[in-house]
């Protein structure tokens, strides 16, 4: 079974991470387990393309990878501590939309994520990149609260 894990550093993050490490056994074999990171891109209103001619290829390119690095580290940290094989990877672009279509390329059997990110809406019900996925996706989802 594929599995994939979206990730964006967050405490929601840590608790899906810790569920899905605890209850592998639920699967048949050892899962593959991807872990995405989606960033949007920056900043904020300004085409990548444009941000690519103001601060450089390599800055942008930089900035990406260091902060998916990061959001990434604290998931990946858990997994390596209990021994579970996993596949770090980082998109940019529209998160929802990403973690969609990253699940399709790769053909993945069931989406993790936590209920909430890093969002400034912390006591709604479900976060709204957790509502979009659930939304969009035509594989299943489990929401880690």
């Amino acid at each position: 079974m594929k599995i994939l894990l979206a990730v964006d550093g967050s405490p929601f993050t840590i608790k899906a991470v810790t569920y899905l490490a605890s209850h592998l056994e639920w699967f048949r074999g050892e899962p593959e387990l991807h872990l995405l990171h989606v960033k949007l891109p920056i900043p904020a209103g300004l085409a990548v393309e444009q941000a690519r001619r103001i601060l450089g290829d390599d800055s942008v390119t930089d900035y990406y990878k260091e902060e998916s690095e990061a959001a990434l580290a604290p998931a990946e940290k858990i997994l390596r501590s209990e021994g579970i094989p996993f596949h770090s990877h980082y998109k940019v672009g529209d998160i929802a939309k990403e973690i969609h279509a990253f699940a399709l390329q790769k053909k993945i059997d069931m989406i993790v994520m936590g209920s909430h990110g890093h969002g400034a809406l912390a006591n709604v019900v479900l976060g709204s990149i957790a509502t979009k996925v659930l939304a969009t996706s035509t594989i299943p989802v489990l929401i880690v609260r």
